[in-house]
């Protein structure tokens, strides 16, 4: 996994947090500079890079819930 987290609840806190920190870049750009130069490496970090990233991570991290629930539901051979 290059962008996928532990656990899926992992992963989307970790988008939540990213998308938070990147709104209020944003947001404060106009009135003041320094939170936002301080709050946009904080989101990439979050996101792992850009949302796109984070897109991608997030279905790695479902393929893995997926794949570990069928490994639990299927019986040893």
């Amino acid at each position: 996994m290059v962008f996928g987290s532990r656990s899926l609840w992992i992963h989307l806190l970790r988008g939540a947090a990213g998308a938070t920190a990147l709104w209020l870049s944003l947001i404060t750009i106009d009135s003041d500079w320094l939170p936002s130069l301080l709050l946009m490496p904080i989101a990439l970090w979050m996101f792992r890079g850009c949302p796109v990233c984070w897109s991608l991570g997030l279905f790695e991290s479902a393929a893995q819930l997926i794949h570990r629930m069928s490994e639990r539901a299927s019986p040893d051979s």
